[in-house]
């Protein structure tokens, strides 16, 4: 048999590099593999607060969208105590005033529908209803025009 002593001492530190390579490759793939993890549940903890977020920012917009409806602002401006400001008046370059101002008077609330008799006795209006917007005056001519 052939001694064992000059060729199993030089194989000694090839199977130490080996063995402390493939350790330090294991613990290194260990390493990485808890931190790719741990991103991993930050990236899902993020995507969930995304989808919290996103539901409230659409309920919030579907809220505002429900205040600024017509219907709602007239609403609210009426609880307000604000009125319909009628016709406009318009203050041309040269300092002359367009149209004939005025305040601004609340309407009377809408009552209860008049009983037929006395719708009978009323006339009734000729053509279409605008809406109870009256019609605007005549706008007062420039002698300059």
């Amino acid at each position: 048999m052939m001694p064992a002593g000059p060729s199993s001492a030089a194989r000694t530190p090839f199977v130490l590099l080996i063995v402390v390579l493939l350790s330090g490759g294991l613990i290194t793939l260990l390493l990485l593999n808890s931190s790719l993890n741990e991103g991993s549940f930050e990236l899902s903890e993020l995507k969930r607060k995304t989808t919290e977020l996103t539901d409230e920012q659409q309920a919030l917009q579907r809220d505002v969208d429900s205040r600024s409806a017509p219907d709602a602002l007239e609403r609210r401006a009426r609880e307000l105590g604000m009125v319909p400001g009628g016709n406009p008046v318009f203050i041309e370059p040269d300092g002359k005033v367009r149209g004939v101002p005025g305040e601004a008077t609340a309407e009377p609330a809408p009552g209860p529908a008049p009983s037929s008799s006395a719708s009978a006795a009323a006339p009734e209006p000729a053509g279409p209803d605008p809406g109870g917007i009256p019609a605007p005056p005549p706008s007062p001519t420039s002698p300059g025009r």
